[in-house]
């Protein structure tokens, strides 16, 4: 088996336009959607949804490479580099700092080329603490740069990259078509084979994943003109196996017309979540407006703890053993500020739960 960068075609991708009319119309119809919605935003809801869409990429573009870091670390990490004046909370993990400076980073500064010092730059703000890896610096030594998979003695090679040896030429290559494509692709196809072209070389020793998707992002914004409000990561961490097995059939050939569609389909699906979280965000903050005289400081807490959950709303619920453990309280304090929050119909009782007690926010009424 060949891969993509051994080919005669190599650097030569192709793709059937035609193929790929319906996915581009359903792409631009879905994203000037989004942006009417968020031209009807007011500048602190909008820098809200902002916020919490960059949480959200953070947090998956990590868990994609089996990295799980909490909400809290990253928030505080996103809010310092953005110049947030509130208070912010000490980062207990430097990934998540890591993750933060690349993303805020790429928005920054999505409109500038890109050159090999900005990609180690971001290697270098990515994986700075990582003591195992060369940093800020192309792959080098000659063992194969494999992705595989499967136990000890039984590994499976889905793909192997070029050599160490190849890399530097490679990205001068790369670097030079990403910044000539801008005039000759559409934004979301560049994207797609931006992101294949990164992938197959995979310059780094590791972070290539990251890297990766945020270079589509970067191409994203430069065909807007500015950064959009949406989390790629989100709908492959969703799926991952359907995500490498495209990616794995993609690099064993330059004719990307079935890869690109893939990716298209990611975009639309990143962008109509978008549009759900951009929605979550107007009634998270017209229902604090609403609510926030009825709630002391652990009620507070507790509501924007759910809320944090997202539009899919706080797994399992609140109950007294939750809140208890989120506000730091007594068992009777909890039962009285649950008792209080139904009262006053910030929560109402879930739904087929059964024997236990648990609640929801009453968000219904806000929609």
């Amino acid at each position: 088996m060949f891969y993509n960068w051994q080919l005669d075609d190599w650097k030569r991708f192709t793709y059937d336009k035609e193929v790929l009319g319906k996915p581009l119309d359903a792409y631009y119809q879905e994203k000037n959607k989004v942006f009417g919605l968020r031209g009807a935003l007011s500048k602190k809801k909008e820098i809200s949804a902002m916020l919490e869409v960059m949480i959200l990429e953070a947090m998956k573009t990590s868990e994609i490479e089996g990295e799980f870091m909490s909400r809290e670390d990253v928030m505080s990490s996103l809010k310092r580099n953005l110049g947030f004046d509130e208070e912010i909370k000490q980062v207990k993990d430097k990934r998540a700092q890591g993750i933060a400076d690349l993303m805020v980073s790429v928005r920054k500064h999505f409109d500038k080329p890109l050159s090999q010092k900005m990609l180690f730059g971001w290697h270098t703000m990515l994986m700075r603490w990582d003591k195992q890896i060369n940093v800020g610096r192309w792959r080098s030594g000659s063992e194969p740069m494999q992705v595989v998979s499967g136990s000890i003695g039984r590994e499976k090679v889905h793909f192997e990259a070029p050599p160490s040896a190849r890399v530097a030429e490679e990205m001068r290559s790369f670097i030079q078509w990403f910044n000539q494509s801008k005039k000759t692709h559409l934004s979301p196809i560049r994207a797609a084979i931006a992101h294949l072209y990164f992938e197959s070389i995979h310059p780094f020793e590791d972070g290539n994943g990251r890297i990766g998707r945020a270079i589509s992002e970067k191409v994203l914004y430069q065909g807007e003109g500015e950064p959009m409000i949406l989390s790629i990561s989100q709908i492959i961490e969703s799926d991952k196996k359907a995500y490498y097995s495209a990616l794995k059939k993609a690099q064993q050939t330059n004719e990307v017309t079935s890869w690109v569609k893939f990716f298209l389909n990611i975009l639309i699906s990143a962008i109509r979540k978008s549009k759900e979280n951009l929605l979550f965000t107007v009634q998270k903050s017209n229902f604090l407006e609403e609510y926030r005289n009825l709630l002391n400081t652990r009620q507070l807490k507790v509501i924007q703890k759910m809320m944090d959950a997202g539009p899919n709303g706080f797994e399992g619920g609140m109950n007294a053993r939750k809140y208890l453990s989120i506000a730091k309280t007594s068992k009777a304090t909890a039962t009285r500020d649950l008792q209080k929050l139904v009262e006053n119909e910030v929560l109402v009782l879930m739904e087929g739960r059964g024997r236990s007690t648990s609640y929801e926010l009453n968000m219904r009424l806000k929609k």
